[in-house]
């Protein structure tokens, strides 16, 4: 009793016992010698595997950990392998071309250069066949081989979405540092958005996933990434910076003191980008200095 009250006051509940089927991954947490060798891992307790190496190990570096993943409930296997080398990797300084982005449900985002990228409908486009394959599915007798087929399908349909949605993500993150040195972007509060009335929508856009992502490719490339404040942005005018009220349904930004006109998400991917410039630290830039 003692030992679930613990649980519980740090936000856990009692510790159970895992159902069969619902282990999705497991973890190596060391190794003493490479693991890997020609074409082959070998694991404690399994032995020999043989893997598609996507990428060969750099010169230097030392495996740590091995996690295998399953996918598409057990008929696809991954092995993540997580590498370490003692050095320090200096932070992307703001230098080049600057740009600021809104995203957005309308189009999935616009820059402040007014560049726009249309939303794909991920889960809208395979609706029906998801449907049609759940209805299947409910059919069958639980527990089942044919019960246990149709999930595997329905499985591997979520599956194709998601890592669809993936692509068009990092796709999407190599463009726009082909565009810019330096993004800005809004910090939003994602978990909200997948709240709102809104939220099959912003699940389906994943802009938490997307935003992750571009600040990924944004370090691998050398190019700088910075979030800043969302609050206003799209109520500001960025010309003369007079708050300009307007409900969501409005998406035209006029404003009344300097009769500024264009789109609401430009306005508000140029607010973005003057309050990122603003956060640049002094002395950065000065090899390759920003262009406003």
């Amino acid at each position: 009793m003692i030992r679930g009250c613990a649980f519980r006051s740090r936000g856990f509940g009692f510790p159970r016992f895992k159902k069969f089927g619902q282990y999705k991954s497991f973890l190596y947490p060391q190794f003493k010698e490479n693991p890997l060798k020609n074409g082959c891992i070998k694991l404690p307790k399994i032995g020999e595997v043989t893997i598609n190496l996507h990428r060969p190990i750099p010169d230097g570096f030392t495996i740590k950990q091995v996690r295998v993943l399953s996918r598409a409930r057990h008929t696809q296997w991954y092995v993540v392998i997580t590498i370490a080398l003692e050095v320090e990797a200096p932070e992307n300084p703001p230098i080049g071309r600057a740009i600021g982005i809104d995203v957005g449900l309308e189009k999935f985002l616009t820059t402040s250069d007014n560049f726009t990228v249309e939303r794909p409908k991920f889960l809208k486009d395979l609706k029906g066949k998801l449907k049609l394959l759940l209805h299947r599915a409910s059919k069958k007798q639980k527990g089942s081989k044919n019960w246990e087929k149709a999930q595997v399908k329905v499985a591997r349909l979520h599956l194709k979405i998601a890592n669809t949605r993936k692509d068009f993500h990092l796709k999407t993150a190599h463009l726009l540092c082909d565009q810019a040195e330096t993004i800005f972007a809004e910090d939003l509060n994602t978990v909200a958005l997948n709240r709102g009335m809104l939220r099959k929508e912003c699940i389906d856009a994943s802009f938490g996933q997307f935003l992750d992502l571009l600040k990924w490719v944004c370090w691998k490339r050398g190019n700088y990434f910075q979030k800043v404040d969302p609050r206003g942005t799209s109520q500001t005018c960025p010309e003369c910076g007079a708050t300009v009220q307007k409900p969501l349904q409005e998406r035209e930004h006029i404003c009344p003191e300097c009769g500024y006109k264009t789109h609401r998400d430009h306005a508000a991917a140029r607010v973005v980008r003057l309050r990122g410039l603003e956060l640049v630290p002094k002395g950065f830039g000065e090899r390759k200095p920003l262009v406003n």
